[in-house]
């Protein structure tokens, strides 16, 4: 085959799994693989009066158009900006009379992309959206009534004065939307706000123990190659050294699942069967189901039938009293599970650590830092002999796990867990990344009140209280350790 390449990567057969990409030189741990702006992209529907269709960030009080009266945008700058995209949509919710699923938005995004620009935008971009794999044929019947009922909805909704697309090739657009999307996250990359195609990303494959990683970070105008002004652009980044000529390989699901259950996933969502190492061999299922061992004693397995039973239970009845908003409950199905998984399950059992995290969470959300603090730390403890060691999930659950601890007054521990978030994400995320600039904030931040607390405990404690009843302070807490620190020589 004819290899084409862009800077770092090029195009290779990938056997069984089709087209890949590889590296053409040596790439370290934390660099920026490539980036890409997104082909189009939408938000969310439920999140349709919440996010700026634009930027995509969450805020309060968004304009509306005053045509479609369904694009939100942050102010005029933002609108002006997305007319270019958001003209065409906005004439065709007119005309339908309502506005369709994000799906069909999306299709619909692609192909007015498409018929604009061509199938290719750049030099950069390897493949085109005619060139990736839908599957259409291998979904499920009722997946493909499904489809069906979306092409003629699509077909409904595309302007009638344009050339039309064939029910066949709009079914290939929204099978590619299906198995290729990548979600968009908001300005700080904490809550998933919108969905995009990026052509080049759906060519990199699969692996549950990847050597890369996807990230949004929002582009700016200071980019010396133009297809990279949006505010819409995901990095490609390498977690380690890989290799000239390794295959690249994402996560398309989170590794906190045992073997079967993520390849299950996969083929029911990517229709693949995934074969990498970690699946084939079962790597850490031992861990994620792993029961009490002291000693050699370990719990029977009727002990540990019943308690994984009631695990289940307990998560689906959680899940359910959270998003009712009944924290209390919550707390009270946390408390009670884990008063029986605590003699049997192991600290890297999956349901420990579920319900683990939702107590931590909960507890968070209502003030209760010391509690929720010894929560967090059990349970990224958990984490750590699980995920990668730059996995970003770890790094944005340490960082939660250290902030929880620095309310709490438990300074040296906050601190300690913000250095190690701030370590991984650096890799993941980068130094531009927004994420990354409030953990370094937190980071200086906590190294200042660490070296006060060690100078004088009590000073410390007195202005901490002061500043959680919101009392004013004599003078900037920086300006206190560095009294106490010459007060010391």
């Amino acid at each position: 085959m004819t290899v084409e390449k862009m800077e770092a990567v090029e195009i290779f057969a990938a056997g069984e799994k089709g087209r890949g990409l590889r590296a053409t030189r040596e790439l370290k741990a934390g660099e920026v693989v490539f980036a890409e702006a997104s082909y189009a992209a939408v938000v969310f529907d439920s999140l349709s009066m919440q996010v700026c269709h634009s930027c995509f960030r969450r805020q309060a009080n968004l304009h509306r158009c005053a045509q479609c009266r369904f694009a939100h945008y942050c102010d005029r700058t933002c609108q002006r900006a997305a007319w270019e995209e958001h003209k065409q949509e906005c004439a065709a919710i007119k005309n339908l009379g309502n506005v369709p699923k994000e799906n069909i938005r999306l299709a619909a995004r692609a192909l007015w992309h498409m018929r604009k620009y061509g199938g290719k935008v750049s030099d950069s971009q390897l493949t085109t959206l005619d060139m990736l794999e839908d599957h259409v044929s291998e979904i499920s019947p009722e997946d493909l009534k499904s489809l069906q009922a979306d092409v003629q909805t699509f077909q409904a909704y595309w302007p009638r004065n344009t050339r039309r697309f064939g029910d066949s090739y709009v079914s290939h657009i929204l099978g590619v939307i299906i198995c290729n999307a990548f979600t968009l996250s908001d300005q700080r990359g904490l809550q998933a706000v919108g969905v995009g195609i990026f052509p080049n990303l759906c060519l990199v494959n699969h692996d549950c123990w990847p050597n890369c990683t996807v990230i949004l970070n929002h582009g700016n105008k200071t980019a010396l190659d133009s297809t990279l002004h949006s505010q819409r652009r995901i990095e490609l980044r390498s977690l380690g050294t890989i290799a000239e000529g390794e295959e690249l390989t994402v996560s398309y699901v989170d590794f906190l699942n045992l073997s079967k259950e993520r390849q299950r996933l996969l083929k029911q969502q990517y229709y693949f069967d995934c074969k990498c190492e970690h699946c084939s061999t079962g790597i850490k299922d031992d861990l994620m189901m792993a029961v009490q061992d002291e000693d050699g004693k370990k719990p029977s397995p009727e002990q540990v039938k019943e308690v994984t039973e009631l695990s289940l239970q307990t998560l689906e009845k959680i899940e359910k009293a959270r998003t009712m908003g009944d924290y209390h409950e919550v707390m009270k199905l946390c408390y009670e599970c884990l008063e029986k998984q605590e003699p049997v399950l192991a600290d890297t059992h999956l349901y420990h650590l579920r319900v683990l995290s939702a107590a931590s969470e909960v507890l968070s959300y209502q003030l209760s830092f010391k509690e929720a603090a010894g929560y967090a730390r059990r349970m990224v403890e958990g984490y750590m002999k699980l995920y990668h060691p730059n996995n970003a999930q770890l790094g944005m659950a340490i960082m939660r796990a250290g902030v929880t601890n620095w309310h709490a007054g438990l300074i040296e521990l906050g601190h300690g867990m913000i250095c190690k978030a701030y370590a991984i994400l650096m890799v993941t995320h980068g130094p531009h990344h927004p994420i990354t600039k409030d953990l370094e904030a937190m980071r200086t931040q906590t190294e200042v009140e660490l070296r006060m607390f060690r100078e004088n405990e009590c000073v410390y404690q007195s202005m901490r209280e002061a500043a959680l009843q919101g009392k004013p302070m004599a003078e900037p807490i920086e300006e206190q350790a560095e009294s106490l620190s010459k007060s010391r020589k």
